[in-house]
């Protein structure tokens, strides 16, 4: 707001005669408007004829042009780039241009009248030899990393390797990657390259051939032999595997899904009668786990030694079975995840011709005990386990863990 009264005004001073007004060169304006000199003093673009010719060659001192003492060629000064007349009338001279904020030259040597540029070939060299180091610095790392990794996943494999204490579990579709055993192969299978029907032996060299309805299955990350309780849901090696007439130790994981009968996990013998035998057989009308040894060679009752473990839940619970037989003690005695189920002392064992055999057994000439169920985990040693050591066992601490002479099927 105002009080009503007009401010001071200060007008601008008169030019004085003959100038041109503020900014502007004395004498009249020329026609042509005001820039270039013209050759008759006055302001404008040149005539015709007097403009700078694009075609005329620079003198040896730089590249900007100034007219000649005749007025009407444009020559280049050696001063700079910049126009102002000269002291004595109406021809221009360049001055020096002024410094440009914030422009840093090139270190180099100075050209007289031209600017310094970059070494673009050295940057581009320098930019290439960067995207060089950080590339390699990139590999190496990516390589440190797939290293790590490496070491990681092959640490988790030979520490998943321990068979002993792991929990089981039911027959599974899922599917089981290379498993180490305690030799530490490294890429575990459970048959013989190119042979589907015959499980490796990871510590011996006696394979087991697969009968037709005993067949090889993932269990999670482990392998399996499934049966289906019929006449074919058996295996058996070439040739024995356990000399009966020394200390031993037999160890199987079982997961037996019959609800009655015999049921048999591994024996040995293919004559008249076994020499042992380790599954489920129905004791005062119930199953129970046994470990059986005969000890004469017509298979009579009377000459046969069991050990049994009753009121076992045994349908379809993951078991770990040990049975042994100490040859100096002459006894034999037989482990329930790890717990002694009983020890019975025994004459020596009689050794039944014929070899191995899992899922069935021999009696009287005749083929019984059809496993229903799975295995997996099964082991000879040529020693016997104490109580302590089939605890240590089977909770996975075991130490130092006794080498089997021969494996199957490990997890």
């Amino acid at each position: 707001m105002t009080d009503g009264t007009n401010p001071p005004s200060h007008p601008h001073p008169e030019s004085a005669p003959g100038s041109g007004g503020y900014g502007f060169p004395p004498g009249p304006p020329a026609q042509g408007g005001y820039g270039y000199p013209s050759s008759a003093g006055n302001y404008g673009y040149p005539p015709a004829g007097q403009q700078p010719n694009p075609y005329q060659q620079p003198d040896t001192a730089g590249d900007q042009w100034q007219p000649d003492t005749a007025g009407d060629q444009w020559q280049p000064d050696t001063a700079g780039d910049q126009w102002q007349p000269d002291t004595a009338g109406d021809q221009w001279q360049p001055t020096p241009a002024p410094a440009q904020p914030g422009f840093t030259r090139l270190a180099g040597p100075e050209l007289p009248g031209s600017s310094q540029q970059p070494d673009w070939d050295a940057m581009a060299d320098r930019s290439a030899a960067e995207r060089r180091k950080k590339r390699r610095w990139m590999l190496v790392g990516g390589v440190t990393v797939l290293a790590l990794l490496a070491g990681g996943g092959t640490f988790f494999l030979l520490g998943d390797s321990g068979d002993d204490g792991q929990p089981d579990a039911q027959p599974s579709t899922s599917t089981a990657p290379p498993e180490t055993g305690e030799s530490s192969p490294t890429a575990y299978t459970a048959t013989v390259a190119g042979d589907d029907t015959l499980l490796r032996d990871s510590y011996g060299k006696t394979g087991i051939r697969l009968g037709p309805d005993l067949k090889v299955g993932p269990l999670g990350k482990r392998f399996q032999v499934v049966g289906k309780g019929n006449a074919n849901s058996w295996a058996q090696s070439a040739e024995p595997v356990v000399d009966v007439t020394k200390s031993f130790t037999l160890t199987a994981r079982a997961y037996n899904s019959a609800t009655k009968g015999s049921r048999i996990i591994m024996s040995q013998g293919d004559g008249e009668s076994f020499s042992f035998e380790l599954g489920v057989n129905e004791v005062n009308g119930k199953q129970a786990w046994i470990f059986r040894v005969q000890t004469g060679d017509q298979g009579a009752e009377a000459t046969t030694k069991t050990v049994a473990v009753e009121g076992l839940s045994m349908v379809k619970t993951p078991t770990l079975l040990m049975a042994t037989y100490d040859a100096e003690k002459k006894a034999i005695a037989l482990y329930v995840d790890g717990k002694a189920a009983g020890e019975t002392p025994v004459p020596p064992i009689w050794q039944a011709p014929g070899p191995l055999q899992l899922g069935r057994s021999r009696h009287h000439n005749i083929w019984t005990g059809a496993w229903q169920g799975a295995l997996h985990n099964i082991k000879v040693y040529n020693m016997a386990f104490t109580a302590e050591q089939a605890a240590g066992y089977n909770e996975g601490k075991l130490s130092p863990a006794p080498k089997p002479t021969h494996a199957w099927l490990l997890t």
